[in-house]
């Protein structure tokens, strides 16, 4: 199937009450485990490649990248550079072809982040490319998310409306308690997302696809499987999924998942490795861990995504 545009999939997923997944890969292996998830469960998705995972992959491999998708893939699906920190690389993806690209200058000041965005969408919707960016902090591993004000580090619903009409992005990332990585709460800190300031968000732009990055669940059977086969993860936790599903009613259109596959992925790699020690061909063990990055695609798409079969939409 050929891509899609992200545009299209933000407005039925908008009116459908659901959410796209961009899913980061690491790997070709990655790439087809995604693609077979979203295949079994029908559901369209967004294959999301970080700098980092470029470089990993190789850039000279992307229209490999490209080639996998358009020929084993059965739902509409997007390609799309998560975390763009320079402007110059995202107009390479453009470029490369990639059908959707963020501009991360969020670490910038607010001025900046305005230029440096509009500067990309400008190139960008010249090859009708999508861009999304980004606004507020979203904490990584070691950040607290508390503040002790109402906004804080979070996205400013005035700032959120003035940085969308000066850019015209297509979506917007912002900030209200989701951090990067495996460990997003301190230890006996619960976990809570800022609906209120979502809802500020919405009422301010009405019909407009919001972002939510280290939106990542941990799901807790995975980390415990990881642990009981030698892994180190017992203070990881996520986002609640009942959160992000209700998250997904309120103006939700696109949720980043990469922690919940990377701990899929390592946790049947040790339970494969620990159960045949014997084996020493890396297919066997690779191929384990793969399948469970297939089931923990599905898994989102059914629990927390919401898209489950609304591939169906985009035949309408």
């Amino acid at each position: 199937m050929s891509f899609t545009n992200t545009s299209t999939m933000f407005k039925k997923a908008l009116k459908g009450k659901y959410a796209i997944g961009a899913f980061n890969i690491d790997d070709l292996n990655g790439l087809r485990a995604v693609i077979k998830g979203l295949n079994n469960k029908q559901s369209p998705g967004i294959i999301a490649i970080t700098s980092g995972s470029l470089n990993f992959i190789g850039i000279d491999y992307i229209e490999e990248v490209k080639s996998i998708i358009e020929k084993e893939s059965l739902v509409p699906i997007a390609l799309h550079l998560d975390h763009g920190k320079s402007v110059e690389l995202c107009k390479q993806c453009v470029d490369l072809g990639f059908t959707s690209v963020m501009i991360d200058a969020s670490s910038h000041d607010f001025e900046e982040n305005i230029r440096q965005t509009k500067e990309v969408v400008e190139y960008a919707h010249k090859h009708n490319v999508t861009v999304e960016g980004e606004l507020g902090a979203i904490a990584g591993i070691e950040d607290d998310v508390n503040v002790e004000d109402k906004y804080g580090q979070f996205t400013h619903p005035d700032q959120a409306v003035e940085f969308v009409e000066k850019t015209n992005i297509d979506s917007l990332a912002i900030a209200i308690g989701t951090a990067h990585g495996a460990y997003k709460f301190k230890e006996g800190q619960k976990p809570q997302l800022r609906f209120d300031i979502l809802d500020e968000i919405t009422s301010l732009l009405p019909d407009f696809p919001i972002v939510l990055h280290g939106a990542s669940s941990v799901p807790k059977d995975s980390v415990d499987l990881l642990n009981q086969y030698g892994g180190n993860m017992k203070a990881a936790q996520g986002i609640p999924e009942e959160m992000l599903r209700l998250a997904t009613t309120k103006g939700v259109a696109k949720i980043n998942i990469a922690s919940d596959l990377r701990i899929a992925f390592t946790a049947a790699l040790r339970k494969s490795l620990h159960d045949e020690p014997a084996v020493f061909d890396y297919k066997i063990h690779i191929g384990k861990a793969t399948e469970a990055i297939t089931a923990a695609v599905e898994r989102e798409i059914e629990q927390v995504l919401g898209s489950k079969d609304r591939a169906l939409d985009f035949k309408n």
